[in-house]
């Protein structure tokens, strides 16, 4: 095979000016066939997760970089051979598949017959191009210092796969290498934690981060038990080798502190919020309001048949608020052109809902709110809602945004001062939903109460207007009629 007959596809742009992502998942390994279009990574960048689609008809020669690599925008991170390459010499596997001594477990994986002469013909032994271990019985010696290394210690000769000789019965026959990623072991060597006592629950039996976590709950429990192991002909020695280790997990337990490398989108994150507090001069006011209407109102829409299917709550109604209460105060839908000092009045409602994933906090927007009818936003809200928690927001929808809406009351918080999305003017608070004494109707009587906070960047804003806005949301949500009369 010639090197024109690999091409090589490079990290894309897969946001606008990104200049890094993280591959979270690879789809295929070396070897297998690809076509055009197939996905065959995950990767994360600053601001979504997204798949990648190769642009090629051919095999999978080499993955330049493992899982949880940050790799650079424009860097080529998986290789195929094209063309003809795949019919290339198929001769060569049978001279040296006897030479390779592929072990017996590779050997009784199921593996289609047409892609054995295509792995081989490249000149990648199955072996070298997999993550399985290699248990050579030409080798013992070597694989019993990788064990050590790996914090595996021997056990009995109780199945040696086909004994080769005599003289290699003394030696001790060593455990198979744990299988595990690299950031995997250095969570592992930082808990303590002996990857070869890991139960592995990932496929092909790979450690997760969540097996080593698992493992090092109850390390010091374990820990003294590990000694068991003596009784392997090897004497003394593997006693010797693994007493240390014991004492060590006995001493210090499990680890104090675990670090958490800043990446992805909890980095952006991070530096945007960063850039907007020292930014936009921030003001934050805050109402209480009797919502016992407006509940009453959700309960009435969740029976209605124009909303079967579509998911109705509270949050559905002070988007709608919110969205009259910038009809009626257009102003506060503006930003800050810092470069041509210039206030942008935005004619559009671009409406961001900040939600919580595993893996930060994003604020997809639901785009031209404003133009959507009750059950409409409803189902952007759901949609929305279900492809952040799933982790499949695109970078597009997370760019625009002109007013956000955090909803800080399912964590049972009362309220709290939000800080603005960059380059938006407002965020709306909304905090938890309690039933309180409230005077109502010259009496005191048990209603729905909750607190809002709005947070708007007092270079766009100022406090007359900000008041409008707050004041015209809680009067909706107080009397949900208004949503009637004001629109």
């Amino acid at each position: 095979m010639t090197d024109s007959s690999v091409r090589e596809f490079k990290m894309p742009d897969v946001g606008e000016g990104l200049t890094e992502a993280e591959i979270l998942k690879w789809y295929v390994q070396p070897g297998d066939t690809v076509t055009d279009g197939q996905i065959v990574c995950e990767v994360e960048t600053a601001k979504a997760a997204v798949e990648l689609p190769i642009p090629y008809d051919g095999v999978v020669r080499e993955l330049h970089f493992p899982e949880g690599t940050t790799v650079d925008v424009g860097t080529s991170i998986i290789a195929v051979a094209v063309g003809g390459a795949a019919d290339a010499a198929p001769a060569a596997p049978a001279a040296e598949a006897p030479a390779e001594a592929v072990p017996a477990e590779e050997a009784e994986e199921p593996k289609p017959a047409a892609r054995q002469p295509v792995l081989v013909g490249y000149g990648v032994s199955t072996a070298a191009t997999r993550r399985r271990p290699r248990k050579s019985a030409a080798a013992p010696a070597a694989a019993a210092v990788q064990a050590e290394l790996n914090g595996g210690a021997p056990v009995a000769p109780a199945v040696p796969a086909a004994p080769a000789a005599p003289a290699a019965a003394p030696a001790p026959v060593t455990r198979e290498r744990p299988l595990a990623k690299p950031p995997v072991r250095k969570l592992a060597k930082d808990l303590g934690v002996d990857l070869a006592s890991v139960v592995p629950s990932g496929p092909d039996g790979i450690i997760t981060r969540e097996d080593v976590h698992a493992a090092a709950a109850p390390a010091a429990a374990p820990a003294p038990a590990a000694p068991a192991a003596p009784a392997a002909p090897a004497g003394p020695p593997p006693v010797a080798a693994a007493a240390p280790a014991a004492a060590s997990v006995a001493e210090h337990g499990p680890a104090r502190e675990t670090r958490v490398p800043v990446k992805g989108v909890r980095k952006a994150t991070a530096a945007a919020m960063v850039g907007s507090a020292f930014t936009a001069p921030h003001v934050t006011e805050f109402v209480t309001v009797d919502v016992t209407r407006t509940m009453k109102l959700v309960e009435e829409l969740k029976q209605d048949k124009e909303f079967t299917g579509l998911r109705v709550n509270p949050l559905l109604l002070i988007a709608k608020a919110l969205l009259v209460a910038i009809r009626r105060n257009p102003e506060v839908n503006a930003s800050w052109d810092e470069a041509a000092q210039e206030i942008v009045v935005k004619h559009y409602v671009n409406l961001g809902i900040a939600a919580a994933t595993p893996r930060g906090l994003i604020v997809p927007n639901i785009k031209d709110a404003h133009t959507r009818t009750l059950p409409e936003l409803a189902g952007a809200l759901g949609e929305l809602v279900a492809t952040a928690r799933e982790g499949r927001t695109s970078p597009a929808a997370m760019q625009g945004g002109t007013v956000t809406i955090t909803n800080v009351g399912v964590f049972g918080v009362d309220t709290g001062t939000p800080i603005l999305n960059p380059g938006e003017s407002a965020i709306l608070a909304v905090g938890a939903i309690k039933l309180q004494p409230w005077v109502h109707k010259g009496k005191v009587k048990p209603r729905r109460v909750t607190t809002l906070a709005l947070s708007f960047d007092h270079r766009l804003v100022d406090g007359e207007l900000g008041s409008k806005v707050l004041a015209d949301v809680a009067a909706v949500l107080e009397q949900p009629k208004r949503l009637l009369t004001w629109a």
